[in-house]
């Protein structure tokens, strides 16, 4: 910008000074007006715009941090403020990651084999069950559910009870062979040999679809699966071979795994929706878990299988329908997160997604907000744009409210400075050209320095927290900053006019100095004024500003006030006493409040319509097509649920009369 204006400058420069041996007074008054036009318009530009903006996220990236959300982009924070749709993943995120042993199911025992510990019943034992899916267990594995597996089984069965906590060998058994736990397959197995009598036996442990067809099919413990499912549990198969061959399996029994919410998920979701975010809840398992689950934390039951998001069959307008209207997705891998993301983009949505491994890489690169939850990979870190340090949705959800207050100051901020901008410009362009009236270059620099040191502890302010996601409504801002800008011309001018008629001074260059002073306070004053009103949509008292803001904006007022009463040479400001110091802070408060009647009234009348109409871009005016073609079918809708009742009360009419014409038939006969 600053080079654009020193080619004009250097361009007009020559054909001025030209042009000044010919041209009559009027043009002369033009060529000093447009001089002076060019030093407003490099005082005018909003340098500190970058620099509050850089310094408001800065600053608020410092307090994301103390809330355990680290920042890797600047920008992101913008971003998070504007997320419409959070994708979270279901476990450890919306709930603890702490599997815990719930009631097994216990299988029939078809064989005349001797339970593996020892008690002899016609079904097997819960010490059967946890010491045959102990032995399927990977020793030392990190994952939850094998360390959920073998902290049940030593502590409910008493011979893996007695042994040292350290050693693996289990007292009686030989683990000769395991194999662990392989995609395909979808199961681990163990090759035990019974040291009392030789035998050997496996033991495999896994998906319970998977073990139950291994055993020849078992309608009774799909049934069970399916009632643990119901109530939110994650079911493991766990069968063992009752032949010499070792070929031949039976179903021991289900283990159930409980993964319970996080006591503060159900309200923190409660409290997105209240923000305008909608959850969606992300997971691997079964569909039928999934709707539990969603259901215990608050959420509607309408979960989407993840298959159908890659089903050919399905045009992509109705599955991005039913991807948005579904409350979660369920048997997710991590290619599905790419594709939900990419579906919800097409409608505009800004997503946020989280994840911790690194297959969800893409999905977090291709989501606006990529968020890498406590304890992910090194690439899914790399991925995100934000990372996680403390588990939980409610870490999130701090960090978007935070975010949202950002926005909130940095567009606070963007509207004060553009409408400033307008009205200097403005004023002073027709003043000097109309009226011969100019501020020294000294007090104009005064006036730029002062309020945008003011405004940079903007970053500090108390910010009211959007309850929608925020975004840049660049309709309603740049109509607002020019209405604001030009009432604030209007109001400088009335000053002007004021001030030519009351001050008497018979001296015509003091005369001169005094009113330049006085305009010089008023736009100091006034304009920096209206950043108490831009800072929140309401009334600015709804909303009571941080002392250091308070104080920024009102100690620089009070510096540009003793300058204008007592004068200061140097600046060429001449003193203006208490009487015109004091009552030009005043009239500018006065006018403030008018200005934030008009701003409030502006806000609330505003709508997306009107933005249409007046910056009619053509992806504005699509979206006002298909708001009005929705309105329509609303509409419709609603006419024809009205026939529907009108019609129901009108049978319900009619039978009562029919019944009573019946009954009066049958009482007369």
């Amino acid at each position: 910008m600053v080079v654009i204006i020193m080619i004009v400058y250097l361009t007009v420069k020559p054909v001025i000074n030209e042009a000044g041996h010919v041209v009559t007074e009027f043009g002369e008054r033009f060529k000093l007006a447009l001089k002076q036009v060019l030093v407003l318009t490099i005082a005018a530009i909003p340098v500190g715009l970058p620099t509050v903006m850089s310094a408001t996220m800065a600053v608020g990236a410092s307090q994301l941090a103390k809330k355990q959300v680290i920042v890797k982009r600047l920008t992101a924070i913008e971003e998070l403020a504007s997320v419409s749709i959070l994708c979270s993943d279901k476990t450890g995120t919306l709930t603890l990651n702490q599997l815990s042993f719930d009631k097994p199911y216990l299988a029939n025992r078809g064989s005349t084999n001797s339970n593996l510990a020892g008690d002899g019943t016609g079904r097997y034992t819960e010490d059967d069950l946890l010491l045959s899916a102990y032995f399927a267990s990977e020793p030392g594995a990190p994952d939850p559910i094998e360390k959920a597996t073998r902290d049940a089984a030593q502590e409910r069965v008493t011979l893996l009870r007695e042994r040292d906590v350290q050693d693996h060998n289990i007292p009686g058994y030989l683990v000769n062979e395991f194999l662990p736990f392989n995609p395909t397959s979808k199961y681990t197995e163990a090759t035990v040999t019974d040291n009392s009598t030789g035998k050997k036996f496996r033991c495999i442990k896994g998906a319970p679809q998977v073990i139950a067809r291994m055993c020849g099919g078992h309608d009774e413990g799909n049934t069970a699966v399916i009632d643990l499912a119901r109530r939110g549990l994650r079911a493991l198969g766990v069968a063992r071979t009752i032949d010499a061959e070792c070929k031949v399996f039976e179903l021991v029994g289900m283990i159930s795994l409980l993964d319970p919410p996080r006591p503060d998920s159900a309200q923190t979701i409660k409290e997105c929706n209240e923000y305008g975010i909608g959850v969606r809840m992300i997971t691997g398992d079964q569909l039928i878990i999934a709707k539990e689950v969603a259901h215990r934390l608050g959420m509607q039951r309408a979960i989407l299988d993840a298959s159908r998001l890659v089903d050919p069959n399905i045009t992509e307008e109705a599955l991005t329908d039913r991807c948005i209207k579904a409350d979660g997705f369920a048997q997710v891998i991590p290619e599905h997160k790419y594709r939900v993301v990419e579906l919800m983009q097409k409608r505009g949505l800004l997503v946020g997604m989280t994840g911790d491994g690194v297959n969800d890489a893409p999905a977090l690169k291709k989501a606006n907000v990529g968020i890498a939850v406590e304890g992910c990979t090194d690439a899914a870190r790399s991925a995100a744009d934000i990372v996680l340090l403390a588990p939980g949705l409610s870490a999130i959800v701090d960090g978007i409210k935070t975010s949202r207050s950002i926005f909130q100051r940095m567009r606070s901020y963007a509207l004060y400075r553009i409408a400033s901008t307008i009205h200097f410009l403005i004023f002073f362009f027709i003043s000097m050209l109309a009226f011969d009236f100019y501020l020294p270059d000294r007090l104009i620099i005064i006036i730029a320095v002062l309020n945008d040191a003011a405004t940079l502890v903007i970053a500090f302010d108390n910010a009211k927290i959007s309850k929608r996601p925020d975004k840049w409504r660049l309709g309603q801002l740049i109509s607002l900053s020019f209405v604001l800008g030009f009432l604030l011309m209007i109001i400088s001018f009335c000053h002007f006019f004021v001030a030519r008629a009351l001050v008497t001074e018979p001296d015509p260059h003091i005369r001169a100095g005094i009113i330049q002073t006085i305009m010089y306070l008023q736009i100091s004053s006034c304009p920096h004024f209206v950043i108490f009103s831009t800072r929140v949509e309401t009334w600015f008292w709804t909303s009571i500003p941080s002392w250091k803001f308070f104080l920024a904006i009102i100690g620089t007022q009070i510096i540009a006030m003793f300058m204008s009463i007592f004068g200061a040479s140097f600046l060429y400001a001449t003193a203006i006493g208490w009487g015109w110091g004091v009552g030009v802070l005043f009239m500018s408060f006065v006018f403030f409040t008018v200005l934030d009647v008009f701003k409030v009234v502006i806000i609330r009348s505003w709508s997306f319509e009107l933005t249409a109409v007046l910056w009619p871009v053509p992806s504005r005016r699509a979206k006002l097509l298909k708001r009005q073609q929705d309105a329509i079918l609303h509409k419709r809708v609603h006419i024809n649920i009205a026939k529907l009742r009108r019609a129901a009360v009108m049978a319900g009419v009619v039978g009562h009369w029919r019944d009573v014409t019946l009954s009066s038939k049958k009482h007369h006969a």
